[in-house]
């Protein structure tokens, strides 16, 4: 019996221990580093389209990668009177794609992606030639080139083909070079804003409160942001007074009460301040079990019959008795998964039984599915 949720029980270990609420997190401290974000500053994807050469006939057939070849040699100084002159197979167009983080400088290298765009059965053992990256004003920002390396395996002989892992993308880590800094603001004038990587009211007053008792004049502008006026000491050195404020510490609130299901893979994990309102649980498996036995029909001789495959399909239902279990009102988390336990819940029926709870309003938190 206790083998039957046993991989949603390790999911949920973790949330056990915040039965003990108070007493836990009121002992949990985090740095204000590891919880928010400065307005403004952010990451910055750039785009470009490409080519991979020096493939092994496993490139692409298609007719705008023979016409990107013809004006690439053309850029060199050959003649090239029409593009299907260009053998196909030895090379692929590509997008090439990269996030250039906050505050790069000119020179700095970063990893590329490169994807194949049309029919290309592999990229394994190209190269990369020399493709601009443009941010979505149309500037370039980057250059990229280099040998790409793919994660995949595929192998093809006498028409049969095999492949392991995805062989259409891969990477060319530290292929791309930024051709110019990227400008950031701290803040403005006045102050910067601290943003929430998860919104929550408590948080967001116990961080201005924190930063108001030790660094400077702060307050809580929603759930989601924190507003931080700047002494005029820290105007002009601005990293110095982000440093002091990433370090200090608050103290970590009860997270809402939750519910996350994935139908796709039966992975639940229930929050631990999950509670239960007075309900009855019934629960009845149904198997359903199906086999085919082929068979050979051999006709009688001289009947100009046919010899012909015959499927026997034997098809069986199993019902097991329900059972039935009785929640108490406010009932917790080990309450909830004892009392699955004991009736034999299967994830897959556990996910019933958490959306059929929520529906009737007995499951007193959020039910998320994924």
């Amino acid at each position: 019996m206790k083998k039957i949720i046993t991989a949603v029980f390790l999911i949920l270990m973790m949330t056990v221990y915040p039965m003990l609420e108070t007493a836990a997190i009121s002992e949990q401290t985090l740095r204000i580093k590891d919880i928010t974000h400065v307005k403004g500053i952010r990451e910055n994807q750039v785009t470009g389209y490409g080519l991979v050469v020096g493939l092994q006939n496993t490139g692409d057939n298609s007719r705008h990668t023979q016409m990107t070849n013809q004006q690439m040699l053309q850029y060199f100084g050959m003649v090239i009177d029409q593009s299907n002159y260009i053998q196909k197979g030895a090379s692929a167009a590509v997008i090439v794609t990269a996030t250039i983080p906050p505050f790069a400088k000119e020179g700095d290298k970063i990893d590329v992606t490169v994807s194949a765009m049309a029919d290309a059965k592999s990229l394994s053992g190209g190269v990369l030639i020399q493709t601009q990256l443009r941010a979505p004003n149309g500037e370039v920002v980057a250059v990229a080139q280099g040998p790409v390396t793919v994660g995949g395996i595929s192998a093809s002989s006498g028409g049969s083909s095999s492949s392991k892992g995805v062989t259409t993308t891969a990477r060319v880590p530290n292929g791309g070079i930024i051709e110019r800094d990227i400008l950031s603001n701290i803040g403005d004038e006045t102050g910067l804003t601290l943003i929430l990587d998860k919104a929550d009211y408590t948080m967001a007053s116990r961080i201005s409160k924190t930063i108001s008792s030790f660094v400077a004049p702060a307050h809580a502008l929603d759930g989601g942001s924190v507003r931080v006026t700047i002494p005029q000491k820290y105007q002009n050195d601005r990293v110095t007074f982000l440093s002091l404020i990433e370090n200090q510490i608050v103290g970590a609130v009860s997270e809402k009460a939750k519910v996350v299901v994935n139908e796709r893979t039966g992975t639940i994990v229930i929050g631990g301040n999950t509670r239960l309102m007075p309900a009855a649980v019934a629960h009845g498996g149904i198997t359903v079990t199906i086999r085919a036995e082929n068979e050979i029909s051999q006709p009688l001789p001289f009947s100009q019959g046919q010899t012909g495959v015959i499927q026997n399909a034997q098809i069986e239902i199993t019902e097991k008795q329900g059972s039935l279990i009785q929640m108490e009102p406010n009932s917790s988390l080990s309450d909830l998964v004892s009392a699955l336990n004991n009736i034999g819940v299967k994830p897959m029926d556990l996910i019933a039984i958490l959306q059929a709870l929520s529906t009737a309003g007995s499951l007193q938190a959020e039910l998320e599915v994924i």
